[in-house]
């Protein structure tokens, strides 16, 4: 685990104001007259109010992103790895001023999203922005024949739904390739967590990205279904649950978009008698306990051999007890809340 216990509590940001939808490089009101709640997973306590997008929301950023395309495919691609290299001084700059908003949303540890969850996502960002020049084509030869020439061309317009356990990391992961390559994305955060995706936006802004390449929709499966369903959208990328991964893919299929499903699952960690058992225990703690044991690839099936199994377990125990549970504004807090009751309620079933 990853918490410093010496530095001092983080000061909770104050709540941000009413979000809305941001399109075409700007924040737009929504017409659906849909308004949800943004609630602090630590306090229950409501952060914000959201305006959920409707369908006129939704053609708009997707009008708006087919209009940036135009010229964002045709942007030199050195341009465009300077462009988003700014966003990522901008998201390092930035660092804790995003991990708390991140934390407010999120209910996970500062310990964790001040040293992980913004500092990968950049890091991830950057990596992309460097291979933006070194997209190329190849050539084959055919002998006797002749030969083939494969060009590699920027898709479309791009749709974006993210999960509520990495809210702004999975942002990231999903606009830095698609950006890199010259797409353009209509991207909707999680409805439990939808505080960081504007903010992201408004880098992107920053940093100098043109209007409509990047935005942002704010709603439900709803929202999600119309971006899944649009005849705009060239490819959809989700990160969530297997059912809704089903569903997205059969909407998909009525418009043959492109599809990329990144779901739950269950990692299984392995422990024989000759591995180091110091290590195979902390990382069966951090692998179970990371992100309140909200992350889709955690070791949450352990086997371990017979012959040292007694001993792994005392380990495993013995780490167990030191974790502090606690508010996750304070640095020395291992684990925060379950990000919501009816998750708790899940988990306890």
């Amino acid at each position: 685990m990853v918490s410093p216990p010496d530095r001092p509590p983080v000061p909770r940001p104050a709540p941000p104001g009413r979000q809305r939808c941001f399109v075409d490089g700007r924040s737009v009101e929504s017409t659906s007259g849909e308004v949800f709640t943004s609630v602090d997973p630590s306090t229950n306590e409501v952060i914000c109010e959201v305006e959920a997008a409707g369908p006129a929301e939704v053609d708009a950023a997707v009008a708006a992103a087919r209009r940036a395309f135009a010229d964002w495919s045709r942007t030199p691609p050195v341009e465009r790895r300077r462009i988003l290299d700014r966003a990522v001084a901008l998201l390092r700059e930035r660092n804790d001023e995003l991990a708390a908003l991140e934390t407010l949303d999120t209910g996970k540890p500062v310990a964790e999203t001040t040293t992980v969850d913004v500092v990968t996502g950049a890091d991830v960002l950057e990596f992309y922005a460097g291979l933006a020049p070194a997209v190329a084509g190849e050539s084959l030869d055919y002998p006797g024949e002749g030969f083939a020439l494969v060009q590699r061309r920027p898709l479309g317009v791009c749709a974006g739904i993210g999960a509520w356990n990495y809210p702004l990391q999975i942002a990231l992961w999903k606009s830095a390739p698609a950006l890199a390559c010259g797409n353009t994305m209509v991207f909707k955060p999680a409805e439990l967590t939808p505080l960081t995706a504007v903010s992201l936006a408004e880098i992107y802004r920053e940093a100098g990205l043109p209007p409509g390449v990047f935005n942002v929709v704010h709603g439900d499966a709803r929202v999600g279904r119309l971006l899944t369903r649009h005849p705009g959208i060239d490819k959809v990328s989700l990160t969530g649950e297997v059912t809704t991964g089903r569903a997205v893919m059969a909407d998909a299929s009525t418009t043959l978009k492109a599809v990329t499903l990144e779901l739950g699952g269950k990692s299984p960690l392995l422990v024989f008698p000759d591995a180091d058992l110091e290590r195979a225990a902390e990382a069966a703690v951090t692998h179970n306990f990371f992100s309140s044991g909200q992350v889709c690839s955690n070791a949450t099936r352990v086997f371990v051999h017979a012959e040292v199994h007694d001993e792994v377990c005392e380990r495993i125990a013995e780490r167990t007890r030191r974790l502090v549970v606690g508010d996750p504004f304070d640095p020395a807090t291992d684990i925060g809340p379950l990000i919501s009751a009816e998750h708790r309620a899940r988990v306890e079933a």
